[in-house]
């Protein structure tokens, strides 16, 4: 074990959860890389020095054997596992995207965090919730995906209040625009013209390792201080809604 302890973190195949491991693994955590794909974690974990673990944190068997392979102290747990699929209007929502979104982001962290929590507080861990601003407040097209964040996001914060007698960090960081390989991609079910359209003329969208830089910090503040909710934006887009695209002069 690093003289950090282990570390999990879900979504671990692309953007910021891949990112995220490498920048715990650069910090000295032992990293277990859980998502689906067992060949990009595999990957990463040889890159990283840590250990992958294929696991749809839906599936409860998966879920037994994180809880297996983090072992009986886990100085951080990471929920990135998630996603949007679909950007659909509410008079024509695709109910099985939303029960999609509904049971990644929401019920699979809800059983993967209720499963750790054990180790977590034996070791006197972190807690970080990958949630976004679209946890805010809502958008066109967006009502299945921020649902499912302001759920998430409900998870975190009523967790904090029945733990606080507990020694465990509970943090969530809410990330802007990020610009990511798969994240629209994925929404948008392949179509690369769409999901480049997200970003066009935005000068400087963050980065998966923008993200990952702020949750590492979270995850390492000393443990008597939680980092309740951090958010995080480029600058070219100071709301929700509201996104400079073009240059600065």
């Amino acid at each position: 074990m690093s003289s950090r302890g282990i570390a999990v973190v879900t979504g671990a195949s692309s953007g910021i959860g891949a990112a995220t491991a490498r920048r715990l693994a650069a910090e000295g955590f032992e990293v277990i890389c859980a998502a689906r794909r067992a060949d990009r974690i595999e990957s990463l974990a040889a890159e990283i020095g840590g250990r992958a673990l294929a696991c749809d944190v839906t599936a409860d068997t998966d879920v037994d054997a994180l809880v297996a392979a983090a072992g009986p102290e886990l100085a951080v747990l990471v929920n990135n596992a998630g996603g949007a699929f679909g950007q659909e209007p509410v008079a024509a929502a695709d109910v099985d995207a939303w029960r999609r979104m509904y049971e990644v982001n929401v019920i699979g962290t809800e059983k993967v965090t209720r499963a750790l929590l054990p180790a977590l507080v034996a070791a006197r861990g972190a807690i970080v919730f990958v949630t976004s601003v679209a946890a805010d407040g809502p958008y066109e097209g967006g009502a299945g995906y921020c649902g499912a964040k302001a759920a998430e996001r409900m998870i975190a914060g009523t967790l904090r209040l029945e733990f606080f007698d507990q020694p465990v960090r509970i943090t969530e960081i809410c990330p802007g625009m990020v610009a990511t390989e798969e994240f629209s991609l994925t929404r948008f079910g392949g179509d690369q013209a769409r999901a480049d359209a997200v970003y066009a003329g935005v000068p400087g969208p963050l980065s998966a390792e923008d993200v990952a830089e702020a949750i590492t910090w979270m995850a390492t503040r000393p443990a008597h201080v939680n980092i309740d909710r951090l958010t995080i934006r480029p600058v070219a887009q100071p709301a929700q809604h509201k996104v400079f695209r073009g240059s600065y002069a």
